[in-house]
């Protein structure tokens, strides 16, 4: 917090990005100060740094799935950990300079997850236009808006609400290739209070290999299925130290402090060379975990009970 007790929300920058967006409406409820940052990677070494207290990035998208950029600077460097989560519906426009037409342009500039998201529309629409790729939607709006075909563009793919503060004229709504698309942000922070299990819980671990085997990621998800742990994305990314040598980013139902979760880290800690854990944390969508029959705390609790029982003299 600064010295006047204020809470810093660091999120990717500028404003008018869908970060924004998901910090606002998590700060509906949690009062602070918003600060942009230009990438990723620059809002979390704030936050390793202590310049703000947590930091809104994106994490997956429903089209293109995970966010690299993000998965990537949290499976390295100081540990952080996710306090919570958004889903935000991604909405596209194109928009322009005033007095641009549809017929004028032949670049395009977004950022790379919402092109792939509106290849489809421009395929369709605007086959010859080149993409420019730019740090986020609302910077290529911002861009455009500032100093115009300068940045190498005639038209800008952005939130409405990026076009609108911008003074930029849409020339194309909703372009989006698939209806209802939606983007997974998550509040990371620096390590300490865990947040309260709710019994509608996510767990995030980062998990890295002892070594390149048959069978090494089979051991590692036997883990989870012989405890009854639902798996809601699994991810391989580079480890970057070598061709062909991958680390896997996985969500999963549950708390820390369920048991289940605990026995399931504990197998996990000893077959993999590296547990990275990325937080539990209240799902968004408040969705109860079912769990599934023998893997309560009470099964659990009571199993280890009866062991101990055998150990005593």
């Amino acid at each position: 917090m600064t010295g006047d007790g204020t809470t810093r929300y660091g999120y990717l920058g500028p404003e008018g990005t869908f970060t924004q967006m998901a910090l606002l409406a998590w700060s509906a409820s949690h009062e602070g100060e918003a600060v942009p940052f230009g990438s990723v990677d620059s809002a979390l070494d704030a936050l390793r740094r202590s310049e703000i207290d947590a930091a809104m990035v994106p994490i997956e998208n429903s089209v293109e799935g995970g966010v690299s950029a993000t998965l990537d600077a949290l499976a390295s460097g100081d540990p952080l950990v996710v306090i919570g989560e958004v889903n935000v519906p991604i909405t596209f426009v194109l928009a322009a300079r005033q007095g641009v037409t549809l017929a004028d342009v032949r670049a395009v500039g977004t950022h790379s997850h919402a092109w792939a998201q509106v290849r489809g529309w421009m395929d369709a629409n605007l086959g010859r236009a080149a993409y420019i790729p730019t740090l986020s939607t609302a910077a290529a709006a911002a861009g455009l808006a500032e100093e115009g075909t300068e940045q190498g563009y005639d038209a800008a793919v952005c939130a409405p609400v990026a076009a609108a503060n911008h003074g930029l004229e849409v020339l194309a709504e909703d372009i989006g290739d698939t209806a209802g698309a939606v983007t997974r942000f998550v509040l990371v922070a620096r390590p300490g209070s865990l947040p309260e299990r709710t019994g509608a819980d996510k767990t995030t671990v980062m998990l890295f290999q002892r070594h390149n085997r048959a069978g090494g990621l089979l051991e590692l998800l036997e883990q989870f299925a012989v405890r009854g742990i639902n798996m809601t994305r699994l991810e391989s990314r580079p480890t970057k130290s070598s061709l062909g040598s991958y680390c896997f980013s996985i969500d999963f139902e549950g708390h820390v402090l369920d048991e289940r979760v605990g026995e399931a880290l504990m197998g996990l800690k000893r077959v993999c060379a590296e547990v990275r854990f990325l937080g539990s944390y209240p799902r968004e969508d408040g969705a109860q975990v079912e769990v599934a029959p023998l893997t309560s705390d009470a099964d659990f609790a009571g199993a280890r009970d009866w062991l101990h029982s055998l150990r005593r003299p």
